[in-house]
């Protein structure tokens, strides 16, 4: 029994990732996605998010540049 103890302190234990602002994201569409909706909860007035993804939906053969 001891053993077996023994054994499962030595296995490294999965650590949970952070969520929400304390998480990581490396891919750069998700921190520009992050940065736009953000943009939009602060600056919500202006609608430029909104206008731009009725746009899009419109014109599906448009490509936002990044």
């Amino acid at each position: 029994m001891k053993f077996l103890s023994m054994i499962k302190n030595l296995i490294p234990k999965n650590k949970p990732n952070p969520l929400g602002r304390w998480g990581l994201d490396y891919c750069n569409i998700k921190i520009n996605n992050k940065v736009d909706l953000s943009n939009e909860d602060h600056c919500g007035p202006c609608g430029k998010y909104a206008l731009e993804k009725l746009y899009v939906k419109q014109n599906p053969t448009f490509k936002k540049k990044i």
